[in-house]
């Protein structure tokens, strides 16, 4: 088996929910048939959103240190547990000597494969404006339209994500974010692609039913894959 490492920390509890994945996917019958799994929770990587909106302090240096130290850990194949510092995997991939599975472009194939034509993304601003998505849906998924939040859309998932999951504020009130749901599923939308790791936490903890896609759990299902070749 070859070992998997996760950069993490973007957050903690995403970072948590991305490693439960790997263990619940994997086929084991017995502590020893789980895969090795090491784990860096590197909560010093800077705010992705705020260095692609605001000229924030970048986060490849911290992204880039993660990788290195998964690698002298024995790592064999790295995830990223952000679905926004995808917008750095070029640095981190460049930086590291392993592979660095690429999470929008498995997303992107998983949705063409589907045969799905039309889906929202739901995602922080930040992964919106630097188009992570858009890019690996023109890559790996032609033909499929990938719909963005406007900005008050936008303004809902930012404060579902950081006021709500980020914050671990059990009182947050999801009605605004139920309702934007509704309407997109109303404008066409076949599903949602849960373009941040904070919006599986999302659906899970406010009981959305809507269709969807888990960057995360395809993200999970191909680290198994790998690891277990």
């Amino acid at each position: 088996m070859k070992t998997i490492g996760i950069i993490g920390g973007m957050g903690p509890l995403a970072t948590i929910d991305l490693y439960h994945r790997i263990v619940e996917l994997t086929p084991a019958r017995s502590d020893a048939e789980h895969i090795p799994t090491v784990i860096d929770s590197n909560t010093r990587i800077p705010d992705r959103t705020a260095s692609i909106l605001a000229g924030g302090e970048s986060p490849v240096k911290e992204l880039v240190r993660s990788a290195k130290r998964l690698e002298a850990a024995g790592a064999d194949i790295l995830l990223i547990a952000c679905n926004t510092a995808h917008y750095y995997y070029d640095e981190v991939q460049a930086a590291a000597k392993t592979k660095v599975l690429n999470m929008p472009r498995i997303t992107a194939k998983y949705v063409k494969d589907s045969g799905m034509k039309r889906v929202m993304l739901l995602s922080t601003t930040g992964m919106v404006k630097a188009g992570v998505y858009g890019k690996a849906f023109e890559l790996c998924a032609p033909g499929v339209e990938l719909l963005c939040p406007n900005e008050e859309g936008g303004a809902i998932l930012m404060d579902v994500i950081y006021r709500g999951i980020k914050a671990g504020n059990v009182d947050f009130d999801p009605e605004r974010f139920r309702e934007f749901l509704s309407k997109c599923r109303e404008e066409g939308a076949e599903s949602f692609v849960l373009g941040c790791t904070e919006m599986p936490l999302a659906f899970e903890r406010y009981g959305v039913k809507e269709p969807c896609v888990d960057p995360t759990l395809l993200l999970a299902k191909e680290a198994v894959r790998l690891a277990l070749e």
